[in-house]
């Protein structure tokens, strides 16, 4: 078989369960990946129409629970809050989160910075001047950089933010159901990687090569010296270095696609002199990043493709990944779909008692399976296991009766 193929393991499990049919299985989990639409919140400007009209459409499309939907009123149509405008709308936006919210989603484009710092990373950590910077210096950095936290606000007191962005309800709404579309789709899309001619914008190619060898045999990608690509279809992310980036109407993005350009304005979302980041979610890509206010080519306060992908690959969604591959994220602003996930793993019945298990990893590992009688355990390792393969994954395996009991599929 060959290792760049997706990896088809047929192993019928008819478990050792046949000398103690007693804890027969009815119900198998999953370990979580990422977020699930109980811990997002949904933010909404009741003063801006717009606002409104995304905010309805993600809440059922997502699901996101009623108790979730924080709603605010300032006027709209402004770019920047103040660091005490913010104060105020802060003190709001944190009474009406439930405690178990571990994320945001914001359904407006602007504003999209308060005073030096971006509006995500404002709602994240709190308006502190820490995360800013005068001319060129570095800034406080992220606890939850390249972290393996599924709870960023149990484990950081932060929450990520990404703001539902676009000038038009039809674009927002063509995003949302971009990333819906998205979960567990398993895409078969090409990372394209930017070297070019911009010397002040290329400073994150020098570390491509390491991502391309880290990716080897998990995702396909192609380090480019250009200054852009034009007429793929396969794109699945594309990150370069410049102010703007030609001829993305010729491409095709996969659904879940994230792609990002190293410049100084990109999230100036409603009124940059650069290209917006609204361009690439208006291309197809489905998550994307800017800076809000000069950040200087620090590749720490843009999103490290490697770590990103790798994230993503371990089934982790759109917000959790970007979020993670910033290690100085204060200037910078998150838009997309918070909630896509292509790489999360996928449970279906094929038949009776025959089930399949897809999933996805940027490393090797072990599927292990543990069974309880309970669904509050304890549950028990079964001698069973069977090799995870850098890459693609799916494993068919047969229940037997009666059904009684439960199963934990794991992995690292």
């Amino acid at each position: 078989m060959e290792k760049n193929s997706v990896l088809r393991l047929i192993t019928m499990l008819v478990l050792l369960f046949a000398t103690c049919t007693a804890y027969a299985v009815e119900r198998i989990a999953l370990p979580k990946t990422g977020l699930t639409p109980d811990e997002v919140a949904l933010i909404i400007n009741d003063d801006d129409p717009l606002s409104q009209q995304i905010g309805d459409y993600y809440r059922q499309a997502r699901d996101i629970p009623i108790a979730n939907v924080v709603r605010v009123r300032f006027p709209a149509g402004r770019n920047a809050l103040t660091a005490e405008q913010f104060h105020s709308l802060k003190a709001t936006i944190d009474e009406r989160t439930p405690k178990q919210v571990q994320a945001y989603a914001v359904a407006w484009a602007a504003p999209y910075r308060v005073d030096c710092m971006s509006l995500t990373s404002a709602l994240a950590f709190g308006f502190d001047e820490k995360y800013c910077a005068q001319q060129c210096a570095p800034t406080e950095p992220s606890p939850y950089f390249n972290s393996t936290s599924r709870y960023p606000f149990g484990d950081y007191r932060m929450r990520p933010a990404m703001m539902l962005a676009g000038t038009t309800f039809e674009q927002v709404k063509a995003l949302i159901d971009r990333g819906i579309r998205s979960d567990r789709s398993f895409p078969n899309g090409r990372i394209y990687l930017l070297s070019t001619s911009d010397k002040a914008r290329n400073s994150r190619a020098a570390g491509f090569a390491h991502m391309a060898q880290e990716m080897n045999n998990v995702l396909p990608v192609q380090i480019l010296e250009a200054d852009f690509i034009t007429g793929h279809n396969d794109v699945l992310g594309y990150f370069t270095g410049s102010a703007e980036v030609a001829r993305l109407d010729t491409l095709g993005f996969q659904p879940g696609a994230l792609a990002d350009h190293l410049t100084s304005a990109g999230g100036m979302l409603t009124d940059s002199h650069q290209m917006s980041s609204l361009r690439w979610l208006e291309a197809g890509a489905t998550a994307s990043y800017g800076a809000v206010v000069e950040p200087c080519n620090f590749p720490q306060k843009f999103p490290a493709p490697g770590v990103m992908m790798f994230h993503y690959t371990l089934g982790a969604t759109a917000i959790e990944a970007y979020w993670k591959s910033v290690a100085w994220p204060g200037q910078g602003v998150f838009v997309g779909e918070p909630l896509a996930k292509p790489f999360a793993p996928l449970l279906r019945e094929q038949s009776a008692d025959i089930y399949e298990l897809k999933l996805f990893s940027p490393r090797a590992d072990r599927l292990r399976i543990e069974k309880s009688a309970s669904a509050a355990g304890p549950f028990k390792p079964l001698p069973q296991q069977q090799a995870i393969q850098r890459g693609a994954n799916t494993f068919v395996f047969r229940l037997t009766k009666p059904h009684r009991g439960y199963l934990r599929l794991l992995w690292d």
